[in-house]
């Protein structure tokens, strides 16, 4: 049967005037603007080619994880030769410390950082929640991608101490960003990759990816051909965005989203060559047949400051962003809790 693309979302969205926020959701604020203050303006730009700040992340998201309670891994792995590791990229990685290689060795190395929540009842099941931690060449990557970073860091704490009857698993990703995205040496690719080699059967993947710009005004929200013509052009929502295989996961996310979460959502699943559908950390897993969804403001549909020195904290919109991920964590409970999984 064939899959046919989808514009409109189950259940309703949110319309109504927000309420203030409530105490927890006050503390989620703030967590977030802590997070987000020191990746992207304490840290800043953080990628392969400034090693030593994308150390101090690596480190900052550990201890954060260890602070709320949570046992964690770090996933190291080395560069596969290619695109990405191309001669003008090998010799720049050379020139660097050797911070940036494993001991005994001259190939430069990657890290990816789980948590894993074991199930109560249903630990084969995972639901896996990731985000990327690196920000583009130039970058300090406070929307693109501290956000995401910090709602996995928020979600972490919300779930912490939880019992959950289905196993949870909160990833920070590496090298998203060029020359790394859509290669081998994705940390997301990395990780799908050794998942499907394992067996491992993850129930859905939900990328978080820019989640902290908002706007009321009019015109504000841009779309590539033709969702244009069927969307709202203010950008005062949360999108959720897949391929037509993962479709089902797509609305079974949406339909828990618009129950639990007081904030306007929007989504599509269309084919992965529209441009923006595929541009995170799922198409990774689409690629090893795992059903993904991206959540995310869209980029720069509606960022104006998108992979530029100008993507600083100050442009985030923390009172919409604590509302989302306050949402989200009821989502990825309410999943890890459900009975009966549906086929996502």
């Amino acid at each position: 049967m064939k899959i046919l693309p989808q514009i409109k979302m189950p259940g309703e969205s949110y319309s109504q005037e927000f309420k203030q926020l409530n105490k927890e959701e006050r503390a989620t604020l703030q967590s977030l603007k802590n997070h987000v203050g020191f990746l992207a303006g304490t840290v800043g730009e953080r990628n392969m080619f400034v090693p030593n700040n994308l150390k101090d992340a690596t480190v900052y998201i550990e201890k954060i994880f260890r602070a709320q309670g949570h046992k964690v891994s770090s996933h190291a792995y080395i560069l596969k030769k290619g695109l990405s590791r191309n001669t003008v990229v090998m010799d720049f990685f050379r020139g660097l410390s050797p911070s940036n290689f494993p001991a005994g060795n001259k190939e430069p190395v990657a890290t990816n950082i789980e948590v894993e929540i074991p199930g109560s009842i249903y630990k084969d099941e995972i639901i896996l929640v990731g985000a990327h931690y690196d920000s583009v060449i130039g970058s300090p990557g406070a929307n693109d991608n501290a956000t995401g970073t910090a709602g996995l860091l928020e979600i972490g704490n919300f779930l912490s101490g939880k019992k959950l009857k289905r196993t949870i698993r909160l990833v920070a990703f590496v090298n998203e960003e060029p020359p790394f995205f859509a290669t081998k040496n994705m940390g997301s690719y990395v990780y799908a990759q050794r998942s499907r080699e394992r067996g491992e059967n993850i129930r859905g993947m939900i990328s978080l990816e820019m989640l902290g710009y908002y706007s009321a005004q009019k015109g504000s929200q841009k779309y590539p051909f033709p969702l244009g013509l069927f969307k709202s052009d203010t950008g005062n929502f949360i999108a959720f965005v897949s391929n037509l295989s993962s479709k089902n996961l797509l609305n079974d996310f949406v339909k828990r989203f618009r129950r639990l979460a007081e904030f306007p959502s929007d989504g599509v699943a269309f084919p992965q060559v529209i441009p923006g559908i595929s541009w995170s950390d799922q198409r990774s897993f689409w690629e090893f047949d795992y059903p993904a969804i991206m959540v995310t403001d869209t980029a720069f549909f509606r960022y104006p400051y998108y992979h530029s020195r100008e993507d600083t904290p100050d442009k985030v919109c923390y009172d919409h962003m604590a509302r989302v991920v306050s949402g989200l964590s009821k989502v990825i409970e309410d999943l890890a809790n459900e009975p009966s999984l549906p086929t996502l």
